[in-house]
């Protein structure tokens, strides 16, 4: 509502970017006190609820076999990283990584989804770029940390290849969103003991994925 006749006089405009996200997580707190989570968990948690505005994501957020500690590991060895968008690509953060391994750059994070022989690829085989994507992954998979936040086929073939070929991620963030194969996907993940944090039902999102990765290096200074 405007004052003194002044469209921008709500407007918090003296604020630095990290008193907006320190002022965010205060609010974010005082809102939810009946929180399932704590510590680490609860980091990644008021992570994603920062980055959707929606509490209600706790409901369907799961960490299922150690995906906190097993990603800190992970991190901290320079582990690569894959990821079946390129807006996940762009979303990570390479100054944070490398405060895990100084090894780390914009290199160390492969996402093939444009790539011109996937299309080739996946026109030739009739198959989806995201499961052609994954075919040219394979060499990459075993010991990497996955992220998955749009191709629920993605998600699906990296556990074809676990159950079939024996391939293990070290960390797998399954966020994939929509209607078609998503709740499917999800299901398959869940019949692994591969350390994941996942979001049950049909949401998800690159930008959720690329924020728990970011969570989660916020657990440990190296």
């Amino acid at each position: 509502m405007e004052k003194n006749g002044n469209p921008y006089s709500d407007i918090k405009w003296d604020m630095t970017a990290q008193q907006i996200e320190a002022e965010s997580f205060r609010i974010i707190e005082k809102k939810f006190k009946k929180t399932p989570f704590s510590g680490a968990e609860w980091k990644v948690a008021r992570r994603l609820i920062h980055t959707c505005a929606d509490f209600s994501i706790c409901r369907n957020l799961k960490f299922e076999y150690n995906p906190i500690e097993s990603g800190l590991a992970a991190l901290s060895k320079g582990s690569l990283i894959y990821c079946d968008s390129n807006m996940i690509k762009s979303g990570l953060s390479v100054e944070k990584l490398k405060r895990f391994n100084g090894a780390y750059s914009k290199d160390s994070i492969y996402c093939y989804i444009a790539d011109a022989d996937v299309a080739d690829y996946a026109k030739e085989k009739s198959i989806t770029r995201a499961l052609a994507s994954l075919k040219k992954a394979e060499p990459i998979l075993n010991g990497a940390i996955v992220l998955i936040g749009n191709a629920p086929l993605a998600l699906a073939g990296i556990i074809r290849l676990h159950r079939e070929k024996g391939i293990r991620p070290s960390l797998i963030i399954g966020m994939p969103v929509g209607f078609v194969n998503v709740l499917e996907s999800k299901k398959l993940l869940m019949t692994t003991d591969i350390p994941r944090i996942l979001i049950d039902g049909r949401r998800g999102g690159s930008a959720l994925a690329v924020a728990a990765l970011h969570a989660i290096m916020e657990n440990l200074n190296p």
